[in-house]
């Protein structure tokens, strides 16, 4: 059953995120603030927030993407996570930085960090605007968290449903969530 916009409860307002992203921005150019920096997007979730937190970033940085599925269309991984689009950008010996819209089983997230960890980077953290608990299936070390959730399914600002919702300016839930 398609859901309606008026069925989706708000989550996170523009402006918790603005002020999520802009102390996470903070953080990663204290951080790096003797490096330039390699920061490598998942899309296509993560466009959006990745657009905004670069901007905000004080320190010299590359950007490159790369494109990785694991629903298709579902609201639930399939467990196998395909390489849809590498970065184009060599990573051996760079600092990077790895940014997700979303942290939810940790399949996407675990496949991305391998595949990174292979070449060889002088080190790599992980960003992420959403720590997603739920449906954890992959332990995963995040490095730069704007928001903890335990779960739901979430839309807006980059994340979608079948490709839908991305461009809401905030973040909604399509049903109940509990916030950490």
């Amino acid at each position: 059953m398609e859901k309606s916009e008026q069925e989706l409860i708000s989550i996170f307002a523009p402006a918790d995120i603005a002020e999520a992203v802009a102390g996470l921005a903070g953080r990663i150019s204290s951080d790096y603030s003797a490096s330039e920096l390699l920061v490598l997007g998942i899309l296509k979730g993560s466009f959006i927030f990745l657009a905004d937190i670069v901007r905000m970033i004080t320190v010299p940085l590359e950007i490159d993407f790369m494109r990785l599925s694991s629903y298709g269309s579902s609201t639930r991984t399939c467990g196998k996570v395909k390489m849809l689009m590498e970065p184009h950008t060599c990573v051996t010996g760079r600092h990077v930085l790895l940014v997700e819209d979303i942290v939810d089983s940790g399949l996407t997230t675990a496949y991305a960090l391998d595949y990174i960890k292979k070449r060889n980077p002088l080190s790599l953290k992980m960003c992420a605007l959403i720590d997603k608990h739920e449906r954890r299936l992959k332990t995963i070390q995040i490095d730069y968290t704007g928001f903890s959730v335990e779960g739901g399914f979430l839309v807006g600002y980059g994340l979608d449903r079948d490709e839908k919702y991305r461009n809401l300016p905030g973040i909604y839930s399509i049903g109940g969530i509990k916030c950490l």
